[in-house]
């Protein structure tokens, strides 16, 4: 059986999230084809879940008394900083040990929300306006209000909605930023877009690009905030209530971001409706696994199984690896 590290915790305010969705995958992760050991980021160390054994992190074994568990194969959910900015996944390129989901690149650009938005407007996709704040620079307070409110005051480069406000006047624009600055040392400010939200999910099966149907969400609050997501204070419908051209329309434009940013693994894109456009606001290149995350509502809509989905996962990053291998030979 393949050992496989299931990657959780983490030092961010996603920790939470986290743990739940590497509790999904050790559940639902097939036990006839693995063998699984869930590893906790603490700090700087990585441990194993329950023994609380220290990970080597020379060549990230586990260390056991007949020899070290050397691991085929890293599932990653540790949502934020070191996963989903590529970080890690430049280690385990280094050790020759394959992992789940984006590389190193791909990690980078979609994790910086404004670096990502750059980088896809050569593909004409429609994004709202927006503005990056760095933690030190003098704020602009003149070009901010030119932008009207409400806006979006975001994190650029985090998750789950932590940091995230809608300012509906313009004296709650300096608290809104503040507080965005507890999160990150990068703050987007986002022009507001009235309308429905979409979330839609894509992996590789197979070689092939396979786009999950799309979700409706739709939040008791005023968006779809930390709440909304973890807490059920949302409506999510699978699958959405578009019509079957809307449902092209969004699948063709994840498809697109997919192979345009080079993803890899599982993906989640979110998108705002207005009038007949599908906006689009972020990635999640480690999105959540939960039992009440969105795309294994997808991936039951789609006919598949949890584990179906994860097998997916990991047989791509397998075919990956096996790929790199033939070229360096």
């Amino acid at each position: 059986m393949l050992k496989v590290a299931i990657l959780t915790g983490g030092n961010v305010a996603e920790r939470s999230v986290s743990l739940k969705s590497a509790e999904t995958v050790r559940k639902h992760l097939n036990d006839q084809k693995y063998e699984k050991y869930v590893i906790e980021l603490n700090g700087t160390q990585f441990t194993e879940q329950g023994t609380g054994v220290v990970v080597n992190l020379n060549d990230f074994s586990l260390p056991a008394p007949n020899g070290n568990i050397k691991f085929d194969l890293v599932y990653q959910m540790l949502h934020g900083h070191p996963a989903e900015d590529g970080c890690l996944q430049g280690y385990f390129e280094v050790l020759g040990i394959p992992y789940t989901g984006c590389e190193v690149m791909a990690s980078a650009i979609t994790f910086n929300k404004q670096a990502c938005k750059d980088f896809l407007r050569s593909h004409n996709i429609p994004m709202a306006p927006s503005k990056v704040l760095r933690k030190g620079e003098t704020i602009n307070w003149v070009e901010l209000e030119a932008m009207g409110v409400p806006v979006f005051v975001k994190p650029n480069k985090n998750g789950s909605s932590y940091g995230a406000s809608k300012v509906n006047t313009g004296d709650q624009l300096p608290g809104a930023i503040e507080h965005a600055f507890v999160y990150d040392d990068e703050v987007v400010v986002e022009g507001f877009l009235k309308g429905t939200e979409f979330s839609n999910g894509v992996l590789r099966r197979n070689g092939e690009v396979v786009v999950l149907p799309i979700t409706e969400i739709v939040p008791h609050n005023e968006f779809f905030d930390f709440k909304a997501k973890y807490e059920n204070q949302s409506q999510e419908i699978t699958p959405a209530r578009l019509t079957p051209e809307q449902t092209a329309q969004v699948q063709a434009q994840t498809k697109l971001i997919y192979e345009a940013v080079g993803c890899r693994g599982i993906c989640r894109f979110d998108y705002i409706l207005v009038g007949d456009t599908f906006f689009f606001l972020e990635a999640n290149t480690i999105p959540g696994m939960s039992e009440q995350s969105i795309v294994p509502q997808q991936a039951r809509a789609h006919g598949w199984s949890i584990t179906e989905l994860l097998d997916a996962a990991v047989d791509e990053a397998l075919e990956r690896q096996a790929m790199k291998l033939s070229v360096g030979n």
